[in-house]
This record gives structure tokens, C-alpha cells and sequence, in this order.
């Protein structure tokens, strides 16, 4: 965590039950605290991780946390071929989730007003768009791919349009296709590696609204997927590969990871010849 070459603060938790309740205090503490000082609270929240979700709902209707004040922008969805909303029972439908998982568990009383639910609806992208950069976000909560995407700003592959870092930061919410290796990542992790049942495109937000937010915390407790984009993310030079990078440039980034999502296995094993020159 103190290497002298990192680039973005690192913490580190034992395991992802103790990850999840870190994420939910902390999040209760932002709300608390504006809630006492009058203001609104903007944040951008993922669908995953998930493991803060049932903490998250405990902790606001144990101690009655009132939710009024608080605007959400949820981050990205998964959508079909023809770029339209999966079915909310879709294990890939992030709305179905988060209305059962993270809404639904509220006290009615206590919690954020439809008004204020932000859905990355391809129609509305250019109004919450705008919502964003015209007044940032208080804070970003998410995790990162496997491939260090942020939200679901996968790293551009397409032979004939490579992005630059400059057009990576100045990116903004919009439809696009998944990459093979995204689908082939959820394939596995949730399908037994039937691909056919991926989600082909997403829709999510761009770095254009999400950097200039004031705080912005990542998490990971997904091990071995997530284990080269974050040594990436501590050690390399900004780049379009890895959009994780981006963070160095933020006043105020911080990430959390497992241990286990903090191994490697290259490290672990240094009598391995990858045939790498020195």
C-alpha cells in the first residue's frame, strides 16, 4: 500500500464481507454529513460490487437515515443487440437489481425519491449528461473491469478507431457495443461461459462526468479478474487501455481491494521465464 512508486492511494481489506460493510459506513457517513449541513448529496453508484448493499439498507433503517436529500446517478446499464432494456429479471438488467437490492430493502419513509433516481435510459442520456458536468458530482462509488473500465468505459479496441487519452477523459455517456473480452468475462462469471446469454451492448456514463466529481472511491472483492488492471492502475502511466489510470490525475481517488484482488500471480511466482525482455 506504501510502495513508493503507486500512483493512486491504495487500502486493502481482509475479505469482501468486510469491504462491503466499509463501503455501506462510508456512504452513511456522506449522507450524514450533508444531511447536517443542508445541502444535497449527488452520487454515482454502481451496480457492483455488491457486497455493500445489505449493510447499506441495515445500516439506514436501523438508524433511520433519511434518504430525501440524496440525487442518484447510476452509472451503466447492459442492453441487447438492438441497444434496448433487458428484462428486469435479467441477471444483466442493473436496473432490476438495483431497484430489488439497493431500493427495495428502504423503509419507504427513508428512502430516495423516484424524482431523483437517475436511470441511464439511452433517451435521457443527454439530460443527465448535462446534469453532471454543468454540477458535478459529490461522489462516485463503482468498481472496475477487467480491463480497468470505469463504468462501463471499456478500453476501445476497434482496429480502425483507437481513442487517445485525451479523447478517453473527454468522453461522454453514450450506447455502445461490448467488448469480446467483457463478454466473455461476464460469460463466465455468470453463465458458465455461455456467451450467447451476454448482454451485447451498454450504456453508460463517460469520464466527462464522472472526474470532475469531488470524491471518487472504487472497489474490488473479484479476485483474479481484476488483479492485472489494478497493479496497472498503481504502477502505469495513464492510458487509453486501461481507463483505471485516469484516476492518477483525480485531487481525490482513492481504490479498496480485497487482498486476494491485490495478488498476482506473476509476482508469485518468480522463477516463471514469460519471456519478457529486460
Amino acid at each position: 500500500m506504501d510502495h513508493p512508486d503507486r500512483r493512486i492511494p491504495l487500502r486493502l481489506c481482509r475479505d469482501s464481507a468486510e469491504m462491503g460493510l466499509l463501503m455501506a459506513r462510508e456512504l452513511v457517513e456522506e449522507i450524514t454529513r450533508s444531511a447536517r449541513e443542508g445541502t444535497t448529496l449527488r452520487i454515482v453508484v454502481p451496480c457492483g460490487p455488491s457486497c455493500w448493499y445489505a449493510p447499506f439498507t441495515e445500516l439506514v433503517n436501523a438508524r433511520r437515515v433519511n434518504l430525501s436529500h440524496v440525487e442518484v446517478f447510476h452509472m451503466d446499464e447492459c442492453l441487447d443487440w438492438e441497444g434496448t432494456q433487458l428484462p428486469r429479471n435479467h441477471p444483466y438488467s442493473f436496473r432490476g437489481f438495483m431497484e430489488r437490492n439497493f431500493y427495495g430493502p428502504i423503509a419507504p419513509e427513508l428512502n430516495v425519491p423516484q424524482a431523483r433516481r437517475h436511470w441511464p435510459e439511452p433517451d435521457a442520456l443527454d439530460e443527465i449528461s448535462r446534469n453532471l458536468v454543468e454540477q458535478p458530482a459529490d461522489l462516485v462509488y463503482g468498481g472496475w473491469g477487467q480491463d480497468g473500465h470505469i463504468a462501463y468505459n471499456q478500453a476501445r479496441r476497434h482496429p480502425y478507431s483507437p481513442v487517445t487519452v485525451q479523447q478517453l477523459r473527454a468522453s461522454t455517456a453514450r450506447v455502445q457495443d461490448n467488448n469480446l473480452d467483457t463478454v466473455i468475462a461476464l460469460a463466465q462469471r455468470t453463465f458458465g461461459g455461455a456467451y450467447q446469454f451476454v448482454p451485447p451492448m451498454s450504456v453508460t456514463l463517460g469520464l466527462s462526468e464522472i472526474l470532475p466529481a469531488r470524491k471518487i472511491r472504487l472497489f474490488s472483492d473479484t479476485g483474479a479478474w481484476k488483479q492485472t488492471a489494478l497493479r496497472v492502475a498503481l504502477f502505469s502511466e495513464v492510458t487509453p487501455e486501461y481507463p483505471i489510470t485516469l484516476l492518477q490525475e483525480h485531487s481525490d481517488a482513492l481504490l479498496t481491494a480485497t487482498v486476494e484482488t491485490a495478488q498476482h500471480p506473476v509476482s508469485q511466482h518468480p522463477e516463471w521465464d514469460l519471456g519478457v525482455l529486460p
